[in-house]
């Protein structure tokens, strides 16, 4: 077996792939940064309609709690608005359940629901209503199955509802899917998109401080001291005749 040789010839060629495919991902780098400094900040973040789901509780008298059905132990209840309807969110071992908090009645949450909470968000038609087991890219940052309300709008929007408690979750469009193409490409995380701190860029990072580290001692065995005997030249005395 031949001996591999720790020479400066074998840094080279080394430094030079290597500076190669850091040198393409610098390049992704520099242009997913750009793009997505340009986009539209308020698009990106899903926001465009201005609208607010939240909505103050009406006055009134409202269905005492402890009169509520006991299937199994309540771990937690809020008081909240479904639009502008008031309910109770009753949290037990076996999920969540919505009460009607004036009547006490069960509140099903069906995709007629989903469209009103998501209308509250987007006053655009709406073209499609879908349910997803669990989340996709759009609305990883969300656990649970949930409601997909698709907008006919020039973002071609897409609303997110929990599919358990009615909540409204987020809303992407066009550009924010742009925005998190560029993102993923920028932060080398192409399966979830969301972590910056995973092994691929851990081995782009090292190998970026080996191509430092090997360019630094390849730049002392490119130079030899005759490439400086410039800086060492001396000016010839110059001799002045004076007068007799």
């Amino acid at each position: 077996m031949k001996r591999i040789r720790l020479t400066p010839l074998f840094f080279r060629r080394i430094h030079k792939w290597v500076g190669l495919i850091l040198g393409l991902q610098f390049l992704l780098w520099a242009l997913s940064g750009s793009v997505m400094a340009l986009l539209d900040k308020d698009k990106v973040g899903g926001h465009g309609g201005g609208m607010s789901h939240a909505h103050p509780l009406p006055a009134g008298a409202y269905f005492d709690v402890a009169a509520l059905p006991r299937g199994e132990p309540v771990t937690g209840v809020i008081l909240r608005d479904l639009g502008a309807r008031p309910v109770y969110e009753l949290r037990s071992a076996k999920g969540v359940r919505l009460v009607d908090a004036t009547s006490g009645a069960l509140v099903h949450v069906d995709e007629q629901m989903a469209r009103d909470v998501a209308s509250m968000m987007n006053e655009a038609p709406i073209r499609k209503v879908s349910v997803l087991a669990k989340p996709n890219l759009e609305s990883r940052d969300h656990e649970g199955a949930m409601w997909r309300v698709d907008f006919a709008d020039a973002e071609n929007s897409s609303a997110y509802v929990a599919l358990d408690t009615a909540r409204f979750l987020v809303m992407r469009g066009d550009t924010w899917r742009t925005w998190d193409f560029f993102w993923m490409l920028h932060n080398m995380d192409y399966v979830n998109r969301k972590s910056f701190n995973h092994p691929l860029i851990i081995f782009v990072a090292f190998g970026a401080l080996w191509l430092s580290g090997t360019g630094f001692y390849l730049l002392f065995k490119s130079f030899s001291r005759a490439d400086f005997r410039w800086l060492r030249r001396r000016r010839k005395p110059v001799v002045t005749r004076s007068a007799a």
